[in-house]
């Protein structure tokens, strides 16, 4: 998929990123991070606090490339086109964080006590690594927008 043809199956639109948008999304990916890395709530609620700051670091990538992933789907959209804005640097996540989208969901919507210690512990660092990706990406192509 390219993203003309992401444009016209409108699945993305145009965006224009500012500085100001990257740092918002910045302080929520540490507020995410940071949450997720406390033991007190379940490790469902750890695992999907985790997923949103990753979820969050490839919006950030993708609104650098000039997109926003608008609609129904936008988390699985958003974690497939993030290989488009990072390149191969997204490859070792984009599945990963997909499969953890699937599970999120269950979280969320269907059942509790899903994910393990393991599990939520894994995504937090693979979603601390996947962010470090995101900003050394942003300040070698888009240095202006770094922190």
């Amino acid at each position: 998929m390219t993203w003309t043809q992401l444009l016209a199956s409108n699945e993305i639109q145009r965006h224009r990123t500012s500085k100001n948008e990257l740092d918002k999304l910045r302080a929520v990916i540490s507020r995410d991070l940071a949450d997720a890395s406390w033991k007190g709530p379940s490790a469902d609620r750890r695992f999907a606090t985790a997923y949103n700051a990753a979820l969050q670091a490839a919006k950030m990538a993708i609104a650098c490339a000039g997109y926003r992933v608008v609609g129904a789907g936008h988390h699985r959209i958003s974690f497939d086109v993030v290989r488009l804005a990072l390149g191969k640097a997204a490859d070792p996540y984009s599945d990963y964080f997909d499969r953890c989208r699937r599970k999120r969901n269950v979280i969320d919507y269907d059942d509790a006590f899903v994910a393990t210690e393991t599990e939520a512990t894994e995504i937090l660092t693979t979603a601390k690594e996947f962010a470090e990706v995101v900003e050394q990406w942003i300040a070698k192509n888009h240095p202006s927008l770094k922190p």
